[in-house]
């Protein structure tokens, strides 16, 4: 069967309803340039999702060199042929008139085209100048969740034995750097226990922080098709706002923001109060149990409803659902990461799962989900704040092991403390002991907290900055030397999702005029460098990126995330294979720990563990006597009020997050016409009871103020919880008269003007969730609709007059659904 929908309208597509423990139908997405026929496609390429985490597997279609649409991938495991709206309209940013084609240079004021050489042999003079003039501390790395596998790996060697500097972090320390935290207090090491397919098999769903269904749209499909199948699994959704997800669930917690904790002490004092636990599955696998035990014992619902404003009885409720699951699947994500406590909170949802063995069965497990689609492939490859290989810095003999593996001295590899996180990355460079800052695939000028002060750091006159992307952004326009990099689509590689399920994506047309894959100027600059291994010969091995991706193998033999069983030949045509995989698991694993906790022995862990209050390092001796035996460590941890409350002159709270039809700083999906007409400039969102009691009205002109500083934007009334505002993080100046940033000392059009400086102790993820603000009235609307979709959750509480968001024609997309359905009815309403 075969339907042509709007997308931008539906975001989610047709149903395709399935029973607990059947396969996902399959239905297969393709969307092409308007005039364009399947026939006309000249040829198909593999590639998988870049604007999301989901890794959604697809075709590239190519006609005359030109890339003109996509479709999904029907036999692979993520997405049965399924494309979210980014998938399918994000292409088109390629080929946009704006695209760098040159390296430029700065000339006093003004970037200037030149050609590449000189580009890096000015980059290459300010390296060798730095190091000897000041060491290697004096330059630093901060790159993307955007690159391929490869790209990160050349990045590391480069970086930590080729240049020797602790200073090399992601972007993914914004989005997803909690998640690798909290896995490795718990389980000791990174990576995901739990699989995609555990939606097929569980009967129950909680989704803490987790707007799945704008963040992960394919996975959404996923879990539609079950609530709409035989057997349906109940939902509990914890989220401030009134999310698609929300809709459906049987209970919606709408915690005020900061209180993760509180709300989650709450959950585990009942489900342990009603003897809800696993006791065997405790004394076997874990340690810990009895401190979280009298740690929760006063946490009851009352307590917690006092601190969160969330009624005692929907605490119980939600409760009660957790404790009588048999099969429980527990997503987190920036609602928990970004917020108060981030560690400390995803952690308890660790403990949700040990104290009742929800774990290793299909069906029982929890995704510590990331926010970028190679946001695992920074972590394992050592571009994200650890060693590759998921090795642990205080351990010496894994520093012994990865010299080894790099042909250098260990004292080569700095593990004097631990890797330099983004937000002190950009502290020394404020400070001047960073004087060389690269950034890739990224544009912190709109994405850091506090904007104001990080574009003066990007400023300084002794900070050499060179910028890596595709478009003059934000950031670009800061820099010093500005790279014009391929992308995909124009370049190949690998990338692993958030279920450890790695895709190969290949070119398929050439990158404009002179830009260059990542890959390609990291391996320049390495030659450039003439970076060198302890017997003399070069450091950097490899020449492309499939001899990258071989060098990489050796890296990750025998640890968590073993991809030696995996080779670019076995990646293309069938679906993506889940690490590790290797001799004994040749065709990858599904999920984690099905036989007991395998990476938390002291000797083997990636990580001792945090204090989850002053995010001190715990010392080896320490981890070795609370866990000689390397079982999962149940870690309890106490409430702490938010650093920054409402008060009088700033009565409210904010909190910024993403919408469905974005990306980041919308450097591509901006660019989109489909994607952009969804959702084209900033607005507030704001509950119907603080409108009224503030005589505020839909569309209405505001101001956002905090201690940092002002945003504007157009009011939309939701529903959501009364005391927050809500704005969407991804709009900057690229697109304004302002260019790369306000105008002046007035208000911004960036959330992050807004933000704090201020992370988590543990996991140094940066709080973009727990702002004090008020709310000041610009203009009257006079009757016009704020620009935001009526899709999400940023739907109005009265539709009434408010165009529904949708795409036109040009958002037209093809559905076929093949094969038969598993005969469930759909239910004919959403849950309450």
């Amino acid at each position: 069967m075969e339907a042509s929908v709007d997308r931008i309208a539906d975001p989610w597509g047709g149903r395709t309803p399935y029973a607990r423990g059947a396969a996902w139908p399959v239905r297969t997405d393709t969307h092409l340039a308007p005039g364009t026929t399947a026939d006309e496609v000249d040829r198909w390429v593999q590639a998988a999702s870049l604007l999301h985490s989901n890794g959604d597997a697809m075709d590239i279609a190519v006609r005359e060199g030109r890339i003109v649409g996509v479709r999904g991938r029907a036999e692979d495991r993520v997405n049965r042929g399924r494309l979210g709206p980014k998938d399918l309209f994000g292409w088109a940013a390629n080929a946009s008139e704006d695209r760098l084609t040159s390296p430029l240079v700065r000339d006093g004021d003004r970037l200037v085209p030149c050609d590449w050489d000189t580009a890096m042999a000015r980059i290459a003079a300010r390296s060798k100048e730095l190091l000897d003039r000041h060491g290697p501390g004096s330059i630093g790395f901060y790159t993307s969740g955007q690159l391929f596998l490869e790209e990160y790996y050349t990045l590391a060697v480069l970086a930590r034995a080729g240049i020797g500097t602790n200073h090399l972090d992601g972007n993914t320390r914004l989005c997803t750097a909690t998640a690798a935290e909290a896995l490795k207090e718990s389980f000791g090491c990174d990576g995901q226990p739990g699989s995609f397919t555990d939606i097929d098999h569980a009967d129950t769903l909680a989704l803490f922080g987790h707007n799945m269904a704008e963040t992960q749209p394919v996975l959404w499909m996923r879990v539609l098709d079950r609530l709409d199948g035989a057997d349906p699994p109940r939902l509990i959704c914890v989220d401030p706002r009134p999310t698609p997800s929300a809709r459906r669930a049987d209970v919606h917690l709408a915690p005020r923001p900061g209180t993760n904790v509180a709300l989650l002490n709450a959950l585990l004092h009942e489900i342990i109060r009603t003897d809800r636990v696993d006791e065997e599955f405790i004394e076997a696998h874990t340690v810990g149990f009895e401190e979280l035990r009298r740690r929760v014992a006063p946490c009851t619902p009352g307590w917690a409803s006092a601190i969160c404003d969330v009624p005692a009885a929907a605490i119980g409720e939600a409760a009660a659902i957790l404790g009588s699951a048999e099969r429980l699947l527990s997503t987190v994500l920036q609602g928990v990461y970004q917020s108060h406590q981030a560690t400390a909170a995803a952690v308890q949802v660790n403990n949700l799962h040990l104290i009742r063995g929800m774990l290793g069965r299909p069906g029982a497990g929890v995704l510590q989900m990331n926010g970028q689609p190679t946001a695992e492939n920074t972590r394992e490859c050592g571009a994200d704040g650890d060693l590759p290989g998921f090795r642990n810095w205080q351990n010496d003999q894994h520093v012994a092991d990865l010299a080894e593996v790099w042909n250098v001295e260990p004292s080569s590899i700095p593990h004097y403390a631990p890797p330099t996180h983004a937000m002190q990355i950009f502290r020394y460079a404020e400070q001047g002991s960073i004087r060389m800052l690269w950034i890739s695939g990224t544009n912190p000028a709109v994405s850091l907290p506090e904007l104001g002060r990080i574009r003066s750091v990007l400023a300084q006159e002794r900070l050499f900055t060179v910028v890596q992307d595709l478009f003059l952004t934000e950031t670009a326009q800061l820099a010093d030397v500005v790279l014009p990099a391929a992308t995909w689509g124009e370049k190949t590689g690998t990338f692993t999702n958030a279920d450890r399920t790695v895709h190969l994506s290949e070119k398929a047309v050439d990158p404009p005029g002179d830009a260059r894959p990542d890959l390609a100027v990291f391996l320049d600059y390495a030659r450039r460098m003439d970076f060198r291994d302890k017997d003399g010969g070069p450091l950097v091995t490899w020449d492309g990126p499939e001899e990258a991706f071989e060098a990489w193998k050796r890296c990750s033999a025998g640890r968590p995330c073993d991809y030696t069983g995996i080779t670019y030949e076995r990646l293309r045509g069938g679906s993506g294979i889940q690490w590790p995989c290797d001799e004994g698991r040749p065709e990858g694993t599904e999920r984690l720990y099905t036989d007991g906790v395998s990476w938390a022995h002291p000797d083997v862990c990636e990580s001792y563990g945090k204090d989850l209050v002053t995010g001190a390092s715990v010392e080896a001796v320490e981890y070795r006597s609370l866990n000689p035996d390397g079982k999962a460590v149940i870690k309890a941890a106490a409430y702490q009020p938010p650093h920054e409350v409402p008060s009088r002159e700033y009565p409210l709270q904010l909190t910024t997050g993403r919408t469905l039809y974005h990306f980041h700083t919308r450097t591509k999906t901006g660019r989109v016409p489909q994607l952009n007409a969804a959702a084209p400039e900033v607005w507030v969102e704001l509950s119907a009871a603080d409108a009224t009691a503030r005589d505020l009205a839909e569309g209405d002109l505001v101001d956002v103020t905090t201690p940092r500083g002002s945003l504007r934007g157009t009011l939309r009334i939701t529903g959501i919880r009364e005391g927050l505002l809500f704005v969407p993080f991804h709009y900057g100046y690229w697109d304004t008269a302002e260019g790369s940033g306000p105008s002046g000392d007035g208000p911004g059009r960036a959330a992050n003007e807004t933000t704090v400086t201020d992370w988590d102790p543990v996991s140094k993820q940066p709080l973009y969730k727990t702002a004090a603000a008020r709310l000041t009235l610009v203009r009257r609307g006079g009757g016009v609709p704020a620009p935001a979709p009526t899709t999400t959750a940023s739907a109005p509480a009265r539709p009434d007059g408010i165009r529904p968001t949708g795409g036109g024609p040009d958002a037209l997309a093809i559905q076929s659904t093949d094969g038969p359905r598993d005969g469930s009815t759909p239910r004919e309403a959403a849950r309450p």
